[in-house]
């Protein structure tokens, strides 16, 4: 099932990528930089503070394409190479600003692997829990197209992309 829940949203994915293809997709830095923000949005390395460590933090800067920015923030929860990773995210950071949590599951299934992600939308409206998923449609699509290697060019680059709703 993909969409919206009372909770929040899930997404349910198909790949022919390993579960450790995808896994590492998510959670490495390098790879972070690249689909935290989809193709049109830059995680430049010397503002990305991101090792996927359970009970360790992160941090990250977007640069938008009109030069504006949104600085990240937020904490590893679960980091059980190739199943789990869960971690929680803010758009507002501080020592006090609420994190949603973001749950990664990835299965091996049909010679490829299935994932399914869910975030908390405390207290969003429905329209940003709409724009939500449209954003994680959007880094989903980046983070398959990593685990199975392919270029930007081959997985359709330029695509408009859209940020998922932090804690606001």
């Amino acid at each position: 099932m993909t969409g919206v829940t009372q909770t929040g949203i899930v997404i349910d994915r198909a790949t022919s990528a390993s579960p450790e293809a995808v896994f590492a997709a998510l959670s490495e830095a390098e790879s972070f930089a690249s689909w935290f923000g989809g193709t049109d949005v830059e995680v430049p390395a010397d503002r990305l503070e991101f090792n996927a460590v359970e009970g360790g933090r992160w941090r990250a800067t977007m640069v938008l394409p009109d030069g504006n920015t949104i600085d990240w923030q937020g904490g590893f929860v679960k980091v059980q190479p190739p199943m789990h990773f869960d971690f929680t995210l803010t758009d507002v950071p501080g020592e006090d600003a609420p994190e949603v949590l973001v749950t990664v599951t990835v299965v091996s299934a049909d010679g490829g692997a299935a994932l399914q992600m869910t975030q908390e939308t405390p207290d969003f409206p429905h329209e940003q829990k709409a724009a939500t998923l449209e954003g994680w449609q959007v880094f989903l699509d980046e983070v398959l197209r990593i685990a199975e290697g392919e270029t930007g060019a081959q997985a359709g680059e330029g695509e408009q992309s859209e940020q998922p709703g932090g804690a606001e």
